[in-house]
């Protein structure tokens, strides 16, 4: 089934396509010219469209799409990632602690940062929420996988018992820096909580784009590595796998991928958690399918949630954490229901 993965790649590549095409001319703002101009315009330099539909198409839709595109597949690549590596359907980014310790930083440098920028290098001041929202993640993924780890064995029940205590601890944190917050810091800190691509931005989406590239370099490969886990860790060391390195790679850059997009967009979750979820429905357990195709599959789920958030109570808009949280709790429920068993 491996050799099919380019014709699902291709496919689920040009479904994404239409998807992101078509929520360009969804919204409120109403066209001047004709789609098929603006689309011209795209490609090469022309007058014929007004500096409003230039605006909006370009400078609004276009980055929103794009951010919603890389954010979508990172979240969804991290979960699938993670649900690898553990075994288990319901280790994902957000149920391990893993966001909400990013959001907890990401918090902590908004509300604290001017306490935060006298230690650090005035070259890194711009820097610091991303850098902060990393850090949160990458120690609540090690703490987590500290605790759940025994004689090199991971105890899925205690894994899960770990993120939910540290999710509860980062917001409860996180509750008590917006009692702090003055008014400003408070509307930024509950976007953080809700989730928003609103403040896309080309910027934004070259660095998302380079942090891409980076964690796929190391991580998208592992599929065969990831299905010989599946066997355990001793029997994928017999196969030559470096089982260590791939959870350190995993480890590192799922934290990377997660902080990155909690800095950008706060608080997006159940992407990693759904999109891995229903393509093991269509393809088992093969993770060099699976892992591939769910970086595609992620973004065309987020972008669809996007388009959604702001056109169903325009003009004003729904924070996409609201609508991905209401598609991933049931879903939740029944991976529950399903491994319920197996769980106790």
């Amino acid at each position: 089934m491996p050799n099919k993965l380019p014709a699902y790649l291709l496919l689920s590549i040009l479904l994404l396509c239409v998807i992101a095409t078509i929520s360009l001319f969804v919204g409120v703002y109403e066209f001047e010219t004709d789609v098929f101009s603006i689309l011209k315009s795209f490609i090469i330099s022309s007058t014929e469209v007004s500096e409003a539909d230039q605006y909006i198409l370009f400078d609004l839709r276009l980055p929103r799409i794009v951010m919603g595109i890389l954010i979508g597949s990172m979240l969804s690549v991290s979960g699938t990632c993670m649900q690898g590596m553990f075994k288990n359907p319901l280790a994902t980014p957000d149920l391990m602690g893993i966001t909400s310790g990013a959001t907890l930083f990401a918090a902590t440098s908004i509300v604290l940062g001017g306490v935060l920028k006298t230690f650090i290098p005035e070259s890194l001041h711009f820097y610091l929420l991303s850098l902060m929202a990393f850090l949160g993640s990458l120690l609540t993924m090690l703490i987590v996988y500290k605790i759940a780890t025994v004689n090199g064995k991971t105890n899925v029940v205690m894994m899960l018992l770990t993120g939910v205590a540290i999710t509860a601890i980062g917001f409860a944190c996180t509750g008590f820096l917006i009692y702090i917050s003055k008014e400003e810091e408070l509307r930024d800190l509950t976007f953080w909580n809700l989730g928003s691509l609103a403040n896309a931005s080309w910027l934004k989406n070259v660095i998302l784009f380079g942090v891409l590239l980076i964690s796929y370099f190391f991580i998208l490969g592992k599929g065969k590595s990831l299905n010989a886990l599946l066997l355990g860790e001793n029997d994928a060391k017999h196969l030559g796998v470096p089982v260590e390195k791939i959870k350190k790679q995993i480890v590192v850059f799922t934290a990377l991928m997660v902080g990155t997009t909690v800095a950008f967009s706060g608080t997006i979750g159940f992407v990693g958690l759904v999109i891995p979820y229903i393509l093991r429905l269509v393809f088992k357990s093969n993770y060099q399918l699976i892992l591939p195709l769910s970086a595609v599959f992620g973004s065309i789920l987020l972008v669809v949630a996007d388009t959604i958030s702001r056109t169903i109570v325009a003009p004003s808009e729904i924070p996409i954490g609201i609508l991905t949280a209401m598609l991933g709790a049931p879903v939740f429920i029944l991976i529950l229901i399903k491994n319920k068993r197996s769980i106790s």
